[in-house]
């Protein structure tokens, strides 16, 4: 296992990451993706607490619900770096499985690609969504047929890819960029049809970062985006060479949905968890405002909070319902179901907006006014900023001020428009999410009780 310290000094790389205009030499030593990268070192470190005859948790490969529930619960408190690392790995051992009797000669790839990640202990993204163009058209009716990531030269060693993908957190902090289709394929796009584990300092990879780290110089108004910043990466591939080593399917298109699927299916399934705990936060700080400012009794309020509750309630029943009904695969690893996964993430992601909503009416105007807390250790305003400020006994200035930073960072400023969006996007969007449940509802018995209700069962 890497320390905390030996994953600061691979990043020495030679990679090419950008940040607002300018080449980032130092990634540890930034003033903004720094905290971001100490995160991950400090990740490196309280997973090595936890190792196993020296072995990361990261290598488990859960074989029942019990495992299963386990290592979410791992790799959500050891953070979006492992998160990330933990979903490619087991996407590849569920596109492995998908396609092995299809596509046995990719599998041999794909398990040394997974040892190798476990053995050397490196953190993956995954690059799935492509710059898609026109997105009425299909990658051959592109004006540029760069707008999908594909092949454009081939020898005996490998082949050259050259397109962009888009929205990959954690981009410039991994080691590897999984690489796969972003949809189905057809027939002419096989060139399109490619997946790989490319290094992020490989020749003719940029990764050009996005941010919710906040610019201010007291991040004390920022007690959660101060805190956990993570960027996003824009990658480009400029003629990428890639060798057929690192290669995980190239041509098939019949092949080309199953690794997103595999992808939809973990990303789903994090983003679930983090939903679960994020709507236990909004209740919480619902609770705590509305009895700051003096109106927990009010009927209304208390309406808004039940709401509230029975959210937050309904997307942890879908999570534990995704763990407690895993079933197991092709290769006896365990997978959560993709029936409660995508109706939870769904119901999530839908229903978020009206979460904030009512968060923003029980506390009011505030959210957005509240005096920063360098005007509370000003000796000239702090005092009017804690009278004013304040409800009634028990409830002073500072401390009302500092739930209202708190509620502002996570819903109202640049960290609260991130998961306005990727709530809904991450995993494919709301569309997608409708679409799977389908699949997997006993669609069958719920029209044969419908039958049987109304007498027409014969």
């Amino acid at each position: 296992m890497l320390t905390g310290a030996q994953y600061l000094e691979s990043l020495n790389d030679g990679r090419a990451t950008y940040f607002e205009g300018e080449r980032v030499h130092d990634l540890p030593g930034h003033p903004l993706l720094g905290a971001a990268v100490q995160q991950v070192a400090d990740g490196y470190d309280w997973l090595a607490s936890k190792a196993v005859d020296g072995r990361s948790p990261l290598a488990t490969v859960p074989s029942n619900p019990d495992e299963l529930r386990h290592m979410v619960d791992v790799v959500h408190e050891a953070g979006m770096m492992a998160h990330v690392t933990y979903t490619s790995i087991m996407t590849l051992a569920t596109a492995a499985g998908r396609i092995a009797d299809s596509a046995p000669k990719y599998i041999e790839s794909i398990d040394a690609r997974i040892e190798h990640a476990h053995a050397a202990d490196i953190r993956i993204t995954q690059c799935i969504t492509d710059a898609k163009g026109d997105r009425s058209r299909p990658p051959l009716k592109q004006d540029d047929p760069d707008a999908y990531v594909h092949v454009v030269d081939r020898s005996s060693d490998g082949v050259v890819v050259r397109g962009a993908k888009l929205h990959i957190t954690g981009a410039s902090l991994g080691h590897e960029l999984l690489t796969i289709p972003t949809k189905a394929m057809k027939a002419g796009e096989e060139d399109y049809a490619i997946a790989a584990l490319i290094p992020v300092n490989a020749p003719g990879v940029k990764i050009i970062n996005t941010t919710y780290a906040t610019r201010h110089h007291d991040t004390r108004d920022f007690p959660i985006s101060g805190t956990s910043p993570s960027p996003e990466g824009f990658v480009i591939l400029d003629d990428v060479f890639v060798p057929n080593d690192r290669i995980l399917l190239d041509g098939e298109v019949s092949l080309a949905a199953v690794f997103a699927h595999s992808l939809g299916l973990w990303e789903r399934l994090g983003g679930l968890s983090g939903m679960a705990d994020g709507a236990d936060l909004l209740v919480g700080f619902a609770q705590l405002i509305a009895e700051a400012n003096g109106l927990g009794g009010e009927a209304h309020i208390k309406e808004k909070i039940s709401e509230m509750i029975i959210h937050a309630t309904v997307i942890r029943a879908c999570l534990e319902a995704a763990l407690s009904n895993a079933e197991s695969g092709p290769l006896g690893a365990a997978f959560p179901s993709e029936l409660y996964t995508n109706a939870g993430k769904y119901t999530g992601a839908a229903n978020y907006h009206l979460m904030v909503r009512h968060l923003h009416d029980i506390a009011g105007g505030s959210i957005l006014t509240a005096p920063s807390r360098a005007d509370l250790d000003n000796p000239e305003t702090g005092p009017y900023v804690r009278k004013y400020m304040a409800t009634r006994d028990g409830v002073d200035g500072e401390y009302r001020t500092r739930l209202f930073h708190a509620i502002r960072d996570l819903t109202a400023d640049a960290f609260g428009g991130w998961p306005a969006v990727t709530d809904i996007q991450s995993g494919g969007g709301l569309s997608a999410q409708r679409i799977v449940p389908r699949r997997h509802y006993d669609l069958a018995r719920a029209r044969q009780r419908a039958l049987t209700a109304a007498g027409l069962a014969d």
